[in-house]
């Protein structure tokens, strides 16, 4: 049986039960890691580093434009998908970018603790992505 264009549309934007929840579980552990970077952001932000390094300070505008674009989508997966999609790769530049001055900036455990953790942050990012698009 063929179906017309109109159908067969509907018949893919629909969502089985279990994709949708898989999707939701998804969702969920994306915004545990988004947790993580948030904190990562308000420990460099209130660091005395930040002062005279100012270009510490992009990781807190990635973390925060990243977060700000993929809070409003929590309710829709598909599109938190998408726009993570979008987002990632500058995102994951930043956290390259911050991976290299945090060290010029402070040789102190912490800042090397918040390389490792924004860049945990990243790839599990990634390969909730990475999951999301398998179970489309």
């Amino acid at each position: 049986m063929r179906l017309s264009h109109m159908e067969n549309s509907q018949h893919s934007n629909v969502m089985s039960a279990e994709t949708s929840d898989r999707l939701a579980q998804l969702v969920d552990r994306c915004q545990l890691l988004m947790a993580h970077a948030w904190v990562v952001r308000a420990f460099v932000r209130h660091s005395d580093e930040v002062e005279d390094f100012p270009e510490l300070g992009e990781i807190g505008r990635a973390v925060f434009d990243l977060s700000r674009a993929l809070e409003t989508r929590v309710d829709d997966p598909p599109a938190y998908f998408k726009m993570l999609e979008k987002k990632l790769g500058k995102f994951r530049t930043a956290i390259e970018k911050f991976a290299e001055d945090a060290p010029k900036a402070s040789s102190h455990t912490n800042f090397a603790q918040c390389v490792v953790s924004i860049r945990g942050c990243v790839t599990g990012l990634a390969a909730c992505l990475d999951e999301a698009r398998s179970s489309e």
